[in-house]
């Protein structure tokens, strides 16, 4: 899958920009704070749901207005043209087409257009709290399967109910308080259904990413300690990463999830909320049995990092078209072995959409557009390529 465009209206630093695109690799070059990344901010916005910056997309919308306006055209990997449009308002529900007709669920847009992001903030993948793992492994398998996104958000939506559950159930007695045990289960019940599902489908994305990541890490690094992922539940049950291994049973993973919720179901009410569930699991990832988090050097963290992305193109390419990759001011962070690693890397990619603010930083060949604000006005001007 390749963009063919991407047009933009007030979405951040931009009143408008439409930018015409093709396979291979489109370099935008620019100085610092002249809207390379928020023009690739616009395109994940639009093609996964969320920023890869903030949380709220109140920060998406141009200061003064009141909304913001993504359109992406594609060509996916059977020659089929799609059209992906985001209307982003404060305050408000956003609204989506897919070719032209609006869609009921942000979910059922996955997929249109798939995409895999690198940027600075990615070495929190490494670094960073369980909740950052998670959303990788939630990124990647809705790329992979957008039905998981519908399921993981059915998820979300029971963990926030039985939450407000057992923080009321703390001031309830008598028969207040036996009804409301009897609609705890319920709720109970359908977050371990929901949850096994979840955490079925992690564990198969864990088995999956394993060897890729071992084997990209190592070539990118060029060092030979293992990296190995491990899967680490809120049940107590830790699974290391295993290739071929598939997608387990959720069967008896509920079974694990209900037992383990049973028995902290005094501590939960106590603090009125859930505790167990794919909402607390972590991935452990370690270097040469080292864990990466607390003991990976920066360039170590950056290789880990780059080789989580990497692989995650691999695995979501095996069961659909091949997504568009993006990659956000990284080589400048990279020395000068992982940057020609990377740049062989992304020999193997469709289409590379890469944002620089030194274009010598780069030794990829591609088509090269200059990025700049003149007179409070941010433009986008192709220019010719430049071998390198």
């Amino acid at each position: 899958m390749h963009l063919t465009s991407v047009a933009v209206t007030d979405f951040r630093s931009w009143s408008q920009a439409e930018l015409a695109l093709a396979a291979g690799v489109t370099l935008l070059v620019g100085a610092n704070a002249q809207g390379k990344t928020n023009l690739v901010e616009a395109i994940v916005r639009a093609a996964t749901g969320a920023s890869h910056r903030v949380a709220s997309d109140t920060a998406l919308v141009r200061m003064g207005t009141d909304m913001a306006v993504v359109r992406l055209a594609a060509t996916n990997d059977d020659g089929r043209e799609r059209r992906l449009d985001v209307e982003v308002a404060s305050g408000t529900r956003t609204r989506t087409r897919v070719d032209g007709a609006d869609i009921r669920r942000a979910s059922d847009a996955m997929g249109v257009v798939k995409v895999v992001m690198f940027s600075p903030e990615d070495v929190a993948i490494v670094r960073g709290d369980p909740d950052g793992r998670r959303r990788f492994l939630d990124d990647l398998l809705t790329q992979r399967r957008p039905a998981y996104g519908a399921t993981r958000s059915d998820y979300d939506r029971v963990l926030r109910q039985r939450n407000l559950l057992l923080k009321q159930l703390r001031g309830m007695s008598g028969s207040a308080a036996a009804a409301a045990e009897a609609t705890l289960e319920s709720w109970t019940r359908q977050l371990v259904t929901l949850g096994a599902t979840v955490l079925a489908a992690r564990l198969a994305a864990v088995h999956t990413l394993a060897p890729r990541v071992d084997e990209v890490y190592r070539r990118v690094a060029d060092r030979p300690e293992a990296v190995v992922l491990t899967h680490q539940a809120s049940t107590g049950v830790a699974t290391v990463g295993q290739p071929g291994a598939g997608v387990p049973d959720p069967g008896p993973l509920a079974e694990q999830l209900w037992e383990a919720v049973n028995s902290r179901a005094d501590e939960e009410r106590a603090r009125g909320v859930t505790l167990v569930g794919p909402h607390r699991d972590d991935v452990d990832m370690a270097i040469g049995g080292m864990p990466a988090r607390t003991h990976a050097s920066q360039g170590e963290a950056w290789s880990l990092a780059l080789a989580l992305k990497v692989a995650t193109h691999d695995v979501v390419a095996e069961v659909g078209d091949r997504p568009v990759v993006v990659l956000d001011d990284v080589f400048s962070e990279l020395d000068s072995v992982r940057r020609q690693r990377l740049a062989e890397a992304c020999q193997d990619f469709e289409q590379v959409v890469v944002t620089a603010a030194v274009e010598g930083d780069v030794p990829i060949t591609g088509r090269i557009v200059d990025i700049e604000i003149r007179d409070g006005v941010s433009r986008a001007s192709p220019r010719t390529q430049v071998p390198r």
